[in-house]
């Protein structure tokens, strides 16, 4: 089994930065995706980004509204996943989860939240005009 456990959600005015963290515990895998999806009020769960390992290797996968502003990054020394979010807009707030796929994957399944196995609790980002 896989835990994952969200921190470094808050409020912050619009055009400021915050840096959210997915801690993994349990099980790890040579070949994986990570991924953050986030879910306003009202609304269906939504791919933000994603990172998929293939043995050596890494891709990075955006959601066309996070493009340039929001960046993953991996710790794997600490099995962390980390979203850097960048010039945030009011339209970011949401609640934010972390995810993990046993399985490395690639477009379309990387953005499809049925691809991903496990799933943190999620942390609430606010973002104030």
């Amino acid at each position: 089994q896989v835990q994952l456990v969200e921190s470094g959600g808050g409020l912050v005015q619009a055009g400021g930065s915050l840096r959210l963290s997915c801690t993994t515990s349990g099980r790890t895998f040579s070949t994986y995706s990570m991924g953050w999806f986030r879910q306003a009020p009202g609304k269906e769960r939504e791919f933000v980004a994603a990172i998929s390992f293939l043995w050596n290797s890494s891709s990075t996968t955006y959601g066309d509204s996070v493009k340039g502003r929001l960046t993953i990054s991996t710790d794997n020394a600490k099995n962390t996943v980390y979203l850097q979010m960048n010039s945030l807009k009011p339209e970011d707030t949401a609640v934010y989860y972390c995810a993990v796929s046993r399985l490395p994957l690639a477009a379309p399944s990387v953005t499809d939240p049925r691809a991903y196995n496990y799933w943190g609790r999620g942390t609430q980002v606010t973002v104030s005009s």
